[in-house]
């Protein structure tokens, strides 16, 4: 069963639902995907979500970027979600893995790594996903 991680924002809780659901009846192993965190309890959850998150990149076969619209920006890439991303990366490049590197819309401009982004695209590291 080929294993994937979705990656994108927590506050879209309705998009991770729909994503974690598509991919499931694709036939998918689903090792992670955004959680919701109370503030509350971020600080004694994150660093634990952190690490599981960050472990399960590693050993995916599929990383899957759900970059939707959000706060009015196509293509919306946060902090965190680039960092995913770019581990995903590197990964590939420096430990030679894998991974099959998907994101799911061209971000904005004003996505502040989107010039990144569109780099690892020209060079193919990554590939906008086409829904099968």
């Amino acid at each position: 069963m080929t294993k994937i991680v979705i990656s994108g924002s927590s506050k879209l809780q309705d998009k991770v639902k729909y994503w974690v659901h598509y991919f499931q009846n694709k036939g998918y192993e689903i090792l992670d995907y955004p959680k919701h965190v109370e503030l509350e309890n971020y600080q004694v959850e994150l660093p634990n979500i952190y690490h599981d998150f960050y472990t399960n990149i590693e050993n995916t076969d599929v990383y899957f970027l759900m970059n939707e619209t959000k706060n009015g920006i196509d293509g919306y890439i946060g902090a965190n979600a680039n960092a995913e991303l770019t581990y995903a990366v590197i990964q590939n490049l420096i430990h030679e893995k894998q991974i099959k590197i998907y994101i799911l819309n061209m971000p904005s401009k004003e996505v502040s790594s989107y010039d990144e982004v569109k780099f690892w695209l020209d060079m193919g590291w990554i590939h906008l996903y086409e829904e099968k």
